[in-house]
């Protein structure tokens, strides 16, 4: 959907939760185009049967087509909270991007991974370095997690696959209210 001098972008709907396939239906019926990339799991309940299921490979988005002042169709939705945007203009997601996902949507296996960057303190998950935690690098077409040793002032770099890492719970810092310190040494803290 594009207006008469406007040209149609992808924009993220954000959506109330478990409603992303029915709010592309709603928008398939009004003429808006929109994606929702799925992947297939297999959900295993407490009795012990089995489903295969296809679930959002973003929970809780919609991808729209339109021209940005169109919005408020897309606004009039059931199910659509918001459109994903900055400063108060909408965020354009790159064709290119969307037009990859859409054709490896079928030619690939893809599943939800969260969302880590280079930089980053992560803490690997699999393998005989498991528990150790480091800082995410990219060298080449590889990531590696430095490990480094304080008291010897020394690292060591070591190559994981992405699946094999996860972010690190930020360490607490005084006048931090992100995360309290144990149980005990709120007080303790407060009198230094």
């Amino acid at each position: 959907m594009s207006g008469a001098n406007g040209r149609a972008h992808w924009y993220a709907a954000y959506t109330l939760s478990h409603h992303e396939k029915r709010v592309a239906a709603l928008l398939t019926g009004r003429e808006i185009e929109s994606f929702v990339p799925l992947y297939r799991a297999v959900h295993r309940w407490r009795n012990r049967c089995a489903k295969n299921l296809e679930l959002p490979l973003f929970r809780n988005y919609v991808f729209v087509r339109i021209d940005a002042r169109a919005q408020i169709q897309v606004l009039k939705v059931p199910g659509v909270l918001w459109l994903v945007g900055f400063g108060g203009a909408l965020a354009v997601l790159p064709d290119s991007q969307m037009e990859v996902l859409r054709a490896g949507i079928g030619e690939r296996r893809l599943e939800p991974h969260p969302y880590l960057v280079v930089g980053e303190r992560v803490r690997i998950t699999r393998g005989a370095m498991s528990g150790l935690e480091g800082v995410l690098i990219r060298k080449k077409n590889y990531f590696r997690v430095v490990l480094s040793l304080e008291v010897l002032r020394q690292s060591v770099a070591v190559e994981v696959d992405a699946v094999d890492v996860e972010a690190a719970p930020r360490p607490w810092v005084r006048g931090d209210s992100a995360q309290p310190p144990f149980f005990g040494e709120a007080s303790r803290l407060r009198t230094m």
